[in-house]
């Protein structure tokens, strides 16, 4: 019986040939999330409302031998997200990979939640998600593959005060990706949803500036720290990769163990 040939690691986790569009690519996790496509030999293209934040993350994969395309957009309105698929078709472009990582929080406690900033955050968080993907699959269906990754939370999992909107905006994408993944699957496109926890990005200094806060994270996660961006490297490339053909519709929680204990 002839030995059963040992698995290609490198293809595994190759994107060459591949194009990625990445939301929120101007800095944190959107940014760290086109380094690390890049490296795996995607094409990426960085979208972003800060156009001179996108151009120097743009030069910075450029000078590492990464074609990146900055295309600047606001998708906090649905005129926004019209507009960045439009730039996309006069482009000729059509992303194999989607990374849905812009996002926004709002710090209010309960009683002074205002429905303008509820539905700004809704806005960004879930609704350019579902919009941008209906745009955006098409073309992934009528290739027969294609990768889905919507940037969700812990908080997709649990409750926090003075988060609601942005909580209320990541269970209903853990919900959304699921749906998402019922549809798309079927046509060779997978969708799941990476949900850190505590991560080190500017949407949260104020939180890393906070001595309690910090403490809390030192006694509540085994793995005793706050994660970096660079912790999401690997899980992310894996949700983009050939290596997840059979993952749908998963949560793929990473948070130094933190969910799994409390």
């Amino acid at each position: 019986m002839p030995a059963e040939r040992l698995p290609e690691l490198g293809s595994l986790f190759s994107l060459a040939g591949r194009t990625a569009l990445i939301t929120g690519a101007s800095g944190g996790i959107g940014a760290a999330a086109a380094r690390v496509l890049a490296a795996a030999g995607a094409r990426v293209i960085l979208v972003a409302r800060t156009l001179d934040r996108l151009d120097a993350q743009a030069a910075a994969l450029g000078k590492a031998g990464a074609e990146a395309l900055p295309l600047p957009a606001d998708l906090g309105a649905q005129d926004g997200v019209d507009a960045l698929v439009g730039a996309l078709a006069a482009a000729g472009e059509a992303p194999d990979i989607l990374v849905n990582s812009a996002g926004m929080i709002d710090r209010a406690p309960f009683d002074a939640v205002t429905p303008p900033r509820w539905d700004q955050v809704l806005g960004l968080n879930l609704t350019a998600p579902m919009f941008l993907t209906q745009a955006l699959a098409p073309a992934m269906r009528a290739r027969g593959w294609g990768r889905v990754v919507n940037i969700g939370s812990i908080l997709a999992l649990q409750g926090k005060k003075n988060a609601h909107s942005y909580t209320a905006s990541k269970h209903a994408i853990a919900g959304l990706t699921r749906s998402m993944a019922a549809e798309l699957g079927p046509h060779g496109v997978c969708v799941n949803a990476l949900c850190p926890g505590y991560i080190r990005t500017e949407i949260n200094t104020v939180l890393q500036e906070d001595p309690a806060f910090g403490a809390m994270i030192a006694a509540r996660v085994p793995l005793g720290r706050w994660g970096e961006t660079s912790d999401l490297s690997g899980p992310l490339l894996f949700l983009c990769s050939p290596a997840a053909a059979y993952l749908n519709g998963h949560m793929l929680v990473v948070d130094g163990g933190m969910t799994a204990v409390h």
